[in-house]
């Protein structure tokens, strides 16, 4: 069985975006199906992380085509830089406006065309037995829905995001046009697709009111992150966040009770250090900054995969964040599964009656505090930090390995396989 995987983030591509399929890449084989995957060639990504071109298997094809991004010269610095501020994308508004209302559903929507004509030739030659596209950026399955439609190919569509509600849609100050093309977009793909893939439950009951068949598989961690290394963990009372962190999941609650905890206890004070690993919104700096925390704070900025895992291992407690915003019991961030196999206790801001906390609870890793809970969210840190001071702070999480990458893609394979049966 082969399967076309189109996809816009590919090593060198960095970022959360990449891992989900290049880890299906990796092992889709193992089970029988050959991986195609096409993607751009030098595209302009938010970061990048050259390390991940190792992870490629080598015995795949890779197809490539140059896209134009009207972004590149509008957001980014020039190609080959590291870019910066990706959190702060929504700052400027004119450009948000530009960006929500004139590339309807992303910019890369100029790569449609082009793409399908490329496509179109490829498949001409070579039989594909299922087409996958993955978003965002949602333009993908734009390719993938002409090419459906032309070939009568099985296709099935990854969602590993909503659409018309994703949470910073809102930054993009979209018209009513906007809105209405972007709606009618997302139903087409949901209601042509032969499979509807996302990746949790809340995703999966709002895309099934359209979807005739939509299945959820979460995203996972894989064996790099197992991998034995003497850790030592901080000396001090570190609590660590890793990954981009945009506005909409400023802790400010979190800022105002460590605020609280250091007034006092200046023990808890000295102890206490942040860390903040990635691409950081310049408002939760103010925020920081606002409560007298600049002293127990480091910003250490984007690091490769296999640095972040380093940063995930040695941290007393790991900071995990879910946005603020309407319809976030579906928001499953990726490092949440790297997380897990850390073996150090997640403090999560977020639902509490979300799709995390039922994963959270399942697997004994951590808690989830929602937003406007201080006396909960004191009282949590407090505990864990007692047993800090006693040199017993563990945990011990289990049920986790059904989301080793291996196991999902076996899931995957099943749902494919079943397209052709």
């Amino acid at each position: 069985m082969k399967v076309l995987i189109i996809t816009y983030y590919w090593p060198p591509a960095g970022g959360s975006g990449v891992q989900r399929w290049l880890k299906f890449a990796k092992y889709l084989q193992g089970f029988g199906i050959e991986p195609v995957v096409y993607t751009v060639d030098d595209g302009s990504y938010p970061k990048e992380d050259f390390s991940l071109l190792k992870e490629v298997p080598e015995n795949i094809e890779i197809l490539k085509q140059p896209i134009w991004e009207p972004t590149a010269v509008l957001f980014w610095k020039k190609k080959k830089e590291q870019k910066k501020g990706v959190s702060n994308v929504g700052k400027n508004g004119l450009l948000s406006f530009v960006r929500g209302n004139f590339f309807i559903p992303d910019p890369k929507v100029f790569w449609v065309k082009p793409s399908v004509k490329y496509l179109q030739k490829y498949l001409d030659k070579n039989k594909i037995d299922v087409i996958i596209s993955t978003g965002p950026p949602h333009s993908m399955h734009l390719i993938a829905q002409k090419l459906h439609q032309k070939n009568n190919i099985k296709w099935l569509a990854d969602f590993r995001d909503p659409w018309s509600n994703l949470y910073y849609n809102k930054e993009f100050n979209q018209l009513s046009f906007a809105k209405n093309k972007n709606l009618k977009l997302e139903e087409a793909v949901l209601e042509n697709a032969d499979c509807v893939l996302t990746v949790s439950t809340s995703l999966k009951e709002e895309f099934a009111k359209k979807a005739k068949r939509v299945e959820v598989i979460t995203n996972g961690f894989d064996d790099e992150v197992l991998a034995s290394k003497n850790v030592i963990l901080d000396l001090k009372f570190s609590i660590s966040y890793i990954g981009l962190l945009p506005k909409q999941s400023n802790p400010k609650l979190l800022f105002k009770v460590l605020k609280e905890l250091c007034i006092d206890n200046l023990e808890f004070k000295k102890n206490l250090q942040l860390n903040f690993i990635g691409d950081i919104s310049d408002e939760v700096k103010e925020v920081i900054k606002f409560n007298g925390l600049e002293e127990n704070t480091k910003f250490i900025g984007y690091v490769s995969h296999n640095k972040a895992i380093e940063y995930q291992k040695k941290t007393q407690v790991l900071l995990l964040l879910i946005p603020n915003v309407e319809n976030n019991k579906g928001i499953l961030t990726g490092k949440l599964f790297e997380y897990l196999t850390a073996k150090r206790p997640i403090l999560a801001i977020g639902p509490e009656e979300g799709d995390l906390a039922t994963i959270l609870e399942e697997t004994n890793a951590g808690v989830v505090v929602n937003f406007d809970n201080g006396e909960k969210l004191k009282s949590e840190i407090l505990e864990i930090y007692q047993k800090y001071k006693k040199n017993k702070l563990t945990v011990n999480s289990n049920n986790i390995q059904k989301y080793h990458r291996k196991e999902l893609t076996k899931n995957l394979a099943s749902i494919l396989k079943s397209l052709n049966s």
